[in-house]
């Protein structure tokens, strides 16, 4: 869980999924909506992939980059947990004061 919030710490890498949060997309097309170069948008696609946040999938020549289902429900749940406690917390103080 660690190295999904560390790729999550960059905004190319926050930008990247976003994009890919529409659809699957090769690294071409997510280098053509950034202003980051084709092999930077390959790194950090690289990384995001070991974070377990992307998979890839080969159709053809190219590779399409997708979310990864599993990964970003596993950061999901954590900041639900969190801002479950933290809304459950902010309720009690709003209802004594």
């Amino acid at each position: 869980m660690s190295s999904a919030f560390e790729a999550l710490g960059d905004p190319h890498r926050r930008a990247i999924l976003s994009l890919l949060g529409a659809g699957g997309q090769s690294v071409g097309e997510v280098a053509s909506r950034l202003p980051i170069s084709r092999p930077a948008v390959s790194r950090h696609l690289r990384l995001l992939k070991e974070a377990g946040l992307v998979v890839e999938e080969p159709q053809g020549t190219r590779r399409i980059y997708r979310l990864h289902d599993e990964g970003i429900a596993e950061v999901q749940a954590f900041f639900a947990d969190v801002w479950g406690e933290a809304v459950g917390r902010f309720r009690l103080l709003a209802e004594n004061t």
